[in-house]
C-alpha cells in the first residue's frame, strides 16, 4: 500500500528557479529533446553563475566543465521531468533538511538527483556522493536519523531519506488523489497546465488555417488575419510566467495523447482540414479563457475578444472557400434545365454543346426517378458538367446535391425551406429559389437564397403553370431583387428580346436548347441576344 506523504505546492517560483526553467528548456531544444528531461535541469542549474548549485559543486571540488560534459552526454537516457512531483520533492526535501518550504535551487538540484540514478552516479563520480550533499544542506537544527546503509554503498544504492520524506518522492507520478490534494491548496498548476496544452493546440490550429488561406485559397487579407490572430495570442500568453507553463508540461503523462476516434484521420478535402481546425481553435480559446481566469482575470479578458473573432473569420473563410462558386455565379447569364427525356440527343452531348454555345449553368431537372438512379445520373451530370466549366445545380434534392458534390440545390415554393436546405448543403453550396410573386422575392433573399429564378413568364413545353405572372413581374422583379435573377418559363430565342426589354438580364431555359437539333448553336443565339442587353449591375 502506498504510504501517504505530506504535499506542498509551490506558490511562488523564485527568480533563480525560473531562469533554471528556462535554461532548461532551452537545453532540451538545443539537444532535440520534445520535453524536459532531468538532465536538462541539471545543466540549467549549472547556468546560474552564481546560484547555490554552483557553489555546492564548487566547495565540493567537482569541475563545473567536466561535469557539463558528462551530463550532456547522458542526456539521451535521461527520464522527462515530471513538474509536479519534482516541485513537490524539492520542497519536501527543503522541509526535512531545512524545516522551511521556500522552493531554492539547490533543493530543486537535490529533487532532481533523487529522481534519477544516472545523475547521482555520475556526480558520485566526480566526488560529490549523494549523501554528502544531503549533509552539506542540512540546517544545524535539524538532525538525520543514521542511515540503514554503509556509507560506502551510498553513491550506487537507492539515497538514503530523511524520515519525513517519502521513499522515491520523484519518481512515483501523481495519482488522481494527489492531484485533488494538490488542487485544492493551489489550482494554479492545474491551470496552467491546461492553458499551456490548448495555448498550443490554438497556435497549431492557427497554422494550419492560415496556410489553408495562403497556400489553398490564395488569400491574403485572410492570411494576415490568421497571423495576426497567431502573434496576438502569443503576446497574451507572454503575459504569464513562462516558467508558470513549461514546469507544468507533462506530455508523456498526458493520458489523453493516447485517445483517439477514426474521425481524426479521415478530411474528405482541404476545406474540411480548415473547418476542422477552426472548430479546435474555437474550443481550445474556450478552454484558455475559462482556465485562464484562475492565472490572471486580465489575462482571460484578452483572450475573449480572439475567440469571438474566430467566429467570424468561420464565416469569412467558408464564404471565400465558396467563392468560385458564388463569383462564377455573378457573372452567369444563361441557364439550362435538362431533363434526359425532353433532349433530342443524349443528355451528355446536350450538356457538352450547350456549355460550348454560352451556357453558364446546368440544372438536371428529374421529377420521376427513383433514388438510386436520380443519384447515378446526378453523378454522371457532376462529370460532365465539372469538364466542360459550368455550374451544376440539382432540382428538389439537397441530399442529392450534397451526395455528388453539386454546386447547388433549386427549391420551388413547396419544397424545403432555405434555411433546412442548408442545414443538408452546408455553407458552401449555391441555393436557388423559384418566386412568382414579389412577396417570395423577398422571403427568398431574407432567407439567404443565392439567386431566384423569376416566373413563368410564357407557356412552357417542359412544364404546366396554373397562371402566369408573366412580363410585369418580370419588370417587378429585377427592380427590387438584390440577388441574381433568372427569368424562366417559355423563354426562347423569338420571345427573349421581350424578356430584356422588361429588364430580364439572365435567362433559364430548357426546351429553346434541349430539343433543339443543334443545341451549341441554339445557346449562342440565346447568348447573342442576352449580350446586346445592358451591362449586369448586380
Amino acid at each position: 500500500m502506498r504510504t501517504p506523504r505530506p504535499h506542498f505546492v509551490p506558490l511562488d517560483l523564485s527568480p533563480a528557479v525560473e531562469r533554471a526553467a528556462e535554461a532548461a528548456r532551452v537545453t532540451a531544444e538545443r539537444l532535440g529533446s520534445p520535453v524536459i528531461r532531468h538532465a536538462d535541469w541539471f545543466l540549467g542549474l549549472l547556468g546560474e553563475e552564481d546560484g547555490k548549485p554552483i557553489r555546492l559543486l564548487a566547495e565540493h571540488g567537482v569541475d563545473r566543465e567536466n561535469i557539463r560534459t558528462s551530463v550532456e552526454a547522458l542526456a539521451t537516457n535521461s527520464p522527462p521531468v515530471l513538474m509536479e512531483a519534482l516541485y513537490t520533492a524539492a520542497q519536501e526535501l527543503a522541509v526535512t533538511l531545512r524545516g522551511d518550504a521556500t522552493l531554492t535551487t539547490d533543493f530543486v538540484l537535490l529533487a532532481t538527483l533523487e529522481a534519477d540514478a544516472a545523475l547521482r552516479s555520475l556526480l558520485a563520480d566526480h566526488g560529490l556522493p549523494m549523501e554528502t550533499l544531503r549533509r552539506a544542506l542540512l540546517s544545524p537544527d535539524i538532525e538525520l536519523p543514521t542511515p540503514a546503509e554503509s556509507p560506502a554503498s551510498s553513491a550506487s544504492a537507492p539515497p538514503v531519506t530523511a524520515t519525513m520524506v517519502p521513499s522515491a518522492p520523484a519518481t512515483e507520478p501523481p495519482t488522481a488523489t494527489d492531484r485533488v490534494i494538490l488542487e485544492s491548496v493551489d489550482p494554479r498548476p492545474g491551470a496552467a497546465r491546461i492553458v499551456d496544452a490548448n495555448g498550443n493546440r490554438a497556435r497549431e490550429a492557427i497554422r494550419v488555417i492560415e496556410d489553408y488561406c495562403r497556400f489553398v485559397l490564395n488569400h491574403r487579407a485572410l492570411a494576415s488575419q490568421m497571423k495576426s490572430l497567431r502573434h496576438r495570442l502569443a503576446d497574451a500568453v507572454a503575459r504569464l510566467p513562462g516558467s508558470l507553463l513549461l514546469m507544468t508540461r507533462d506530455t508523456l503523462g498526458d493520458v489523453g495523447t493516447t485517445i483517439t476516434t477514426e474521425a481524426e484521420y479521415h478530411r474528405e478535402s482541404l476545406a474540411c482540414v480548415a473547418t476542422a481546425n477552426l472548430k479546435r481553435l474555437q474550443e481550445a480559446l474556450r478552454s484558455v479563457e475559462e482556465y485562464g481566469k484562475i492565472l490572471d482575470p486580465d489575462f482571460a479578458r484578452l483572450i475573449e475578444p480572439l475567440r469571438y473573432e474566430t467566429y467570424t473569420l468561420e464565416r469569412e473563410l467558408l464564404i471565400v472557400a465558396a467563392g468560385d462558386r458564388r463569383a462564377q455565379l455573378a457573372h452567369a447569364r444563361l441557364y439550362l434545365l435538362i431533363a434526359e427525356r425532353n433532349c433530342a440527343f443524349s443528355l451528355e452531348r446536350t450538356i457538352q454543346e450547350a456549355a460550348e454555345g454560352g451556357v453558364d449553368v446546368v440544372q438536371l431537372r428529374e421529377k420521376k426517378l427513383p433514388d438510386a438512379e436520380l443519384r447515378k445520373r446526378a453523378a454522371a451530370v457532376r462529370r460532365w458538367t465539372r469538364d466542360a466549366g459550368v455550374l451544376f445545380i440539382v432540382n428538389d434534392r439537397p441530399d442529392i446535391a450534397r451526395l455528388v458534390e453539386a454546386d447547388g440545390v433549386h427549391l420551388g415554393q413547396d419544397d424545403l425551406s432555405v434555411a433546412d436546405a442548408r442545414k443538408i448543403v452546408g455553407p458552401d453550396l449555391l441555393i436557388g429559389v423559384s418566386t412568382h410573386n414579389p412577396r417570395q422575392v423577398q422571403t427568398a433573399t431574407t432567407a439567404g437564397a443565392d439567386y431566384l429564378g423569376v416566373g413563368p413568364t410564357f407557356p412552357s413545353r417542359t412544364k404546366s403553370f396554373s397562371e402566369y405572372p408573366g412580363l410585369p413581374f418580370v419588370q417587378a422583379a429585377t427592380t427590387v431583387a438584390t440577388l441574381p435573377a433568372f427569368i424562366l418559363g417559355g423563354i426562347n430565342a423569338t420571345n427573349i428580346a421581350e424578356v430584356i426589354a422588361a429588364g430580364g438580364q439572365r435567362v433559364a431555359v430548357s426546351a429553346a436548347i434541349t430539343t433543339s437539333p443543334q443545341p451549341r448553336e441554339a445557346a449562342q443565339s440565346l447568348r447573342a441576344a442576352l449580350a446586346s442587353s445592358q451591362v449586369i449591375g448586380q
